[in-house]
């Protein structure tokens, strides 16, 4: 028995709607399988748990804590040292570095006549040869337990740092797709946003630089530098508007000068160096975190908000869905064309360049390289997102879901040890496989 018509729609649009989410989901949990393997506590997890072992055999004998010298390892030992404390185990030593480091306290112990209780390790120092037989080499060690994090299995892809990770990395990328939906969806495309990223990124650090103070410089100066960038973005997206709007010259070949004018005056401006004399309080935007979330990602999220809410919820984002769907019919709707691409364009470059600020503040230079390909990437997460380059369709939250599958494909790709040129060819088919999906869901709907 055949489907209804209703229900072949409703079938569509759920698929729509839901079916990037349900492949993103996919995604998640095959590289959480391919990427179980055993995880050793570090950092303050280590810590609490050592203390937890320690305390759970009821004595209070000095604890020897021998760790490396990275971060992680200072967090486990002052974690390890403050629960010991607070456990009654007032004799503690602390020893970070190498495994010669570890073997003069040992040394110096046994001449002091020490005796350890416990030897507290994170994995790896709990490996180190100087334990083998310690306790027949080093008085301090008779009777000693060497004790370490017991290891349990989870997914590299489901650590923490690794999906902060994804999310920090794609940010640029996904800011910038909201502004190609919005042109996308008015039935254009936009070439350009790959260079506006370096011209962003230039004029920001140029005026920081030569205006501002430079390293000095306050935080209104920054401020004021970001806004001129984004300024000298959004008016070369008026020019890419007006070529299209008044002189019908094709999105393609208009933005793709524009792409040449913007990486041109990029190096120019910069005389093809990089731009580094910044404040160290400019990577607050590219590496600073509110309540452990980078900021970047922080402004991703708030910038596809209010996008969502520009599309779905006021007059202007009909328009933009109206121009994409049919220019004539929206015209002879009292639609302003013209004006509504124009809008269209700059606001794409705007994006772009918040893109080049974020960009720039994660690397703290500008520089005219940035951003090479970018346009492709950004064009991907929009395609694979849902949106129709025929225009008049797709959704912000849905490139969203688009950037974050193919940010996911390529940290899976990286953990499973993909190579490089691997990865690209997968990527391609990948943005291949979206639009055949599109021409194939339209051609369906047409025929319903």
């Amino acid at each position: 028995m055949s489907q209804a018509p209703w229900a072949r729609t409703l079938l569509s649009r759920v698929a729509y709607d839901y079916g990037m989410v349900a492949v993103l989901a996919l995604l998640c949990v095959y590289y959480s399988w391919v990427t179980l393997s055993l995880q050793y506590p570090d950092g303050a997890s280590g810590g609490r748990q050592l203390a937890a072992q320690i305390a759970a055999a009821k004595t209070t004998g000095p604890v020897l804590i021998v760790v490396g010298d990275t971060p992680d390892d200072a967090v486990l030992a002052d974690v390890l040292v403050e629960r010991l404390h607070a456990a009654g185990h007032p004799e503690t030593m602390v020893v970070k570095g190498q495994p010669s480091d570890a073997r003069k306290e040992l040394e110096k112990s046994s001449a002091a006549g020490i005796r350890w209780e416990f030897v507290a390790c994170n994995q790896v120092t709990s490996g180190w040869p100087v334990f083998e037989g310690a306790d027949k080499r080093f008085s301090c060690m008779t009777g000693a337990k060497v004790v370490s994090p017991g290891a349990y299995r989870w997914p590299n892809f489901l650590k923490t740092n690794n999906l902060l990770n994804i999310a920090n990395q794609i940010a640029v990328i996904a800011i910038i797709a909201i502004g190609m939906t919005i042109v996308v969806i008015s039935g254009g495309i936009d070439l350009s946003v790959g260079s506006l990223i370096a011209l962003s990124a230039v004029v920001t650090a140029l005026i920081i630089r030569d205006f501002g103070g430079g390293a000095q410089a306050s935080t209104m100066a920054m401020v004021g530098a970001c806004a001129a960038g984004i300024i000298s973005c959004a008016l070369l997206g008026l020019v890419s508007g007006a070529m299209i709007t008044c002189f019908a010259i094709p999105p393609f070949i208009a933005t793709l000068a524009m792409m040449l004018v913007a990486s041109g005056l990029a190096f120019i401006l910069a005389h093809g160096q990089s731009i580094y004399q910044v404040p160290d309080s400019f990577i607050w935007l590219g590496r600073g975190a509110t309540a452990g979330v980078p900021n970047g990602v922080l402004l991703m999220v708030i910038l596809y908000l209010l996008a969502h809410l520009l599309m779905t919820r006021t007059v202007l984002g009909r328009y933009l869905y109206a121009v994409g769907g049919n220019p004539e019919a929206a015209r002879l709707s009292a639609v302003p064309v013209r004006t509504v691409l124009l809008f269209a364009y700059a606001l794409c470059a705007c994006f772009a360049g918040v893109g080049g600020i974020v960009m720039a503040s994660q690397l703290k230079s500008g520089a005219p390289t940035y951003g090479q390909m970018y346009e492709l990437y950004v064009i991907a997460a929009v395609v694979v997102g849902g949106a129709s380059l025929s225009g008049g369709e797709g959704q912000v939250l849905g490139t969203l879901v688009g950037a974050l599958i193919i940010a996911v494909i390529q940290n899976g790709m990286n953990l499973t040890n993909v190579e490089s040129y691997t990865q690209k060819v997968v990527l391609g088919l990948v943005l291949l496989g979206a639009v055949l999906l599109d021409m194939l869901k339209r051609r369906r709907l047409r025929r319903a």
